[in-house]
């Protein structure tokens, strides 16, 4: 095992920010559908881990919330709260657009990685309503867009796995458009907590490359390699997180219902992980609902179920903490989400916020081990042109 990845623990506990702006080289990062900076944050890392500094010219979202999150943790991007079709305006294959210019212009061509987390909700299993036909759907491919606009040389994108199955075949369509580019695309469903994250959360991942020395396949071949012996658990992520702290509210859970109070009780008193049916409420009872999960406790030597914005409310899964009664406060889920502590969320004060971005998120985890194998190992000599180091094992052929 890479002797990094040892230092994961670490790196949640870490109360301090490491120095992501100094290194002896940059790695320039735009974030597309930036969120709270769970992507940014987990490429920093790795470049840091590498020694390299890193340089955000341009990340976007339309969240006000996540844009001040975002500026906080890294104060010297240009984090700006817009919508970015109004930064990557034109049709895929046609030429720039003035916007799209100025867009390059402020930017640059020197962009080493794209991230993207286009917005998931159409997409969702838990959206009854417009799955897979919602316009949001259609997002996806500004990804695309950009990369052209940017010239950018890797790019990344997470979405949940029902993308496959977008009724606008919004991802065939980015693909052939980035192959078109000449990119070399990948893509594949991993389950995040093959790659160290402690929660099952399955995730849709695509890679793009027009760099010879970053292969998409053999990349995707390795972070499928990583962690297959060696899962994470609740344990590993927030045993020292027992007891919350006193007056900090990112550590205090919300107050349960009585009712639901009653059925924590109920799981402590008979030891028990899952909420029989006659304790629950008639929705979620016999074959009127498909997620046994909901109300049921965490198990400390095994990972948590997918953290959601729902992470506070037993009635949204499986939240329940594994010895105390209680649901998981907003710290604990950050750090199932593989955020550290010096992380702050805090920058907005609304609890709402604090669920909608930590459950939005994008595991920074996944991006640390993009980005390590992205630019290079400990024996990595040669430097790319803008900062991405070359990585032998997966050089293209």
């Amino acid at each position: 095992m890479n002797p990094r990845r040892q230092d994961d623990r670490e790196f949640l506990r870490l109360t301090e920010r490491p120095r992501y702006e100094s290194g002896h080289g940059a790695i320039t990062l735009v974030d597309m559908f930036s969120g709270c900076g769970g992507m940014a944050l987990g490429m920093a890392h790795a470049a840091h881990r590498n020694g390299f500094a890193v340089r955000i010219p341009l990340a976007i979202d339309n969240d006000r919330d996540a844009t001040e999150v975002f500026r906080h943790n890294f104060p010297k991007a240009t984090c700006v709260l817009d919508d970015v079709c109004t930064w990557f305006d034109g049709a895929l294959d046609a030429r720039l657009t003035d916007a799209e210019r100025t867009t390059r212009a402020r930017v640059g061509t020197e962009t080493d990685v794209l991230l993207g987390g286009p917005p998931c909700q159409g997409h969702s299993d838990l959206n009854n309503h417009t799955r897979r036909k919602d316009p949001r759907n259609n997002l996806y491919a500004r990804m695309a867009r950009a990369a052209r606009v940017l010239e950018a040389r890797l790019v990344v994108v997470e979405n949940v796995p029902a993308v496959l199955r977008d009724h606008g075949r919004v991802l065939k369509i980015t693909k052939e458009a980035l192959e078109r580019d000449g990119y070399k695309v990948v893509d594949l469903v991993l389950d995040l907590w093959q790659i160290g994250v402690p929660q099952r959360r399955k995730r849709h991942l695509l890679l793009a490359s027009r760099d010879a020395t970053i292969a998409p396949q053999r990349m995707l071949q390795a972070l499928q390699n990583d962690f297959k012996h060696m899962g994470r658990s609740v344990r590993w992520a927030i045993d020292d997180l027992v007891d919350p702290l006193v007056g900090r509210d990112f550590d205090i859970p919300p107050a349960p219902s009585e009712t639901n109070a009653q059925r924590i009780e109920w799981l402590f008193a008979k030891d028990e992980y899952d909420l029989p049916n006659e304790l629950r409420p008639p929705c979620h009872r016999n074959n009127s609902h498909t997620y046994k999960s909901v109300y049921g406790r965490l198990r400390w030597d095994r990972p948590a179920q997918t953290i959601t914005t729902g992470f506070g409310s037993m009635g949204q899964g499986r939240y329940v903490h594994p010895t105390r009664r209680r649901t998981i406060t907003p710290h604990e889920a950050a750090r199932l989400q593989s955020f550290p502590d010096f992380f702050a969320f805090e920058a907005t004060s609304k609890r709402s916020a604090w669920a909608r971005l930590i459950g939005n998120a994008v595991p920074p985890l996944l991006t640390v081990r993009i980005g390590e194998h992205a630019f290079g190992s400990a024996d990595t000599t040669e430097y790319g042109r803008a900062g991405i180091a070359s990585h032998p094992e997966l050089a293209a052929e």
